[in-house]
């Protein structure tokens, strides 16, 4: 149980923080911009992989669980409580924004710039170039498991930087369904949901060419 919990905990600070940048950003004209909405989320994504990784992992993601399963690094029986934990902890950080600044920038919710297909695409390479440093510092040297909250969230906070404009940068199932849920903007969550799991399942492969084990290995814990 306190893996659910820190599940739980982990996906509700980063949802609350970067989606809650957006918001605010939108309360308060340029008060956070785009680099800051980028910056907050590759600091909360850090700072809950240095709280709780030692606890459950920090997946905090849906498509992570999953890569992590397929990459047997994780048992099975893990994955659906881990994602039903994750989705508690999103649509209570939506509800709780909701409360407080109502419906404003949707809550935080991803929308394409451009096509559907097109942020699609964006997703799930972002996700699988997220996924594949996430399985590569979380084994290893204990120095590279030192570094792995550094690594995981400027991964994260690079990649929202460049690609944030377009497809809103999400990479995470997650945190794209709790705010669309709660502010009932749900046209273009196939996308967020989709493209994430696309690109964390490619990446599995990419991680065994390079470093990976087809063998079990025991869950990964972060840092």
């Amino acid at each position: 149980m306190k893996k659910y919990a820190a599940e739980i905990f982990g996906t509700f600070a980063l949802v609350f923080a970067g989606t809650g940048a957006v918001v605010i950003d939108t309360v308060v004209p340029g008060s956070v911009g785009h680099v800051g909405v980028s910056i907050t989320f590759g600091l909360i994504v850090m700072a809950m992989v240095y709280a709780v990784g030692d606890v459950s992992g920090a997946h905090i993601n849906p498509a992570v669980t999953v890569g992590f399963w397929l990459a047997r690094r994780m048992e099975g029986r893990c994955v659906v409580p881990y994602i039903l934990s994750q989705l508690t902890g999103a649509i209570l950080a939506s509800l709780l924004l909701r409360a407080l600044f109502t419906n404003k920038a949707y809550l935080g919710a991803t929308l394409p710039a451009g096509s559907a297909l097109q942020s699609f695409v964006l997703e799930a390479v972002l996700t699988g170039l997220l996924m594949f440093v996430i399985l590569c510092v979380s084994t290893g040297p204990k120095e590279i498991g030192i570094m792995a909250g550094i690594a995981i969230g400027g991964v994260v906070g690079l990649e929202a930087m460049f690609a944030g404009p377009i497809c809103g940068a999400s990479m995470n199932p997650a945190r794209s369904l709790a705010p669309a849920l709660v502010s009932g903007h749900l046209q273009y969550l196939w996308v967020y949901i989709a493209g994430p799991l696309a690109g964390s399942i490619a990446s599995i492969p990419c991680w065994r060419w390079t470093r990976g084990s087809s063998t079990m290995a025991p869950p990964a814990r972060l840092p």
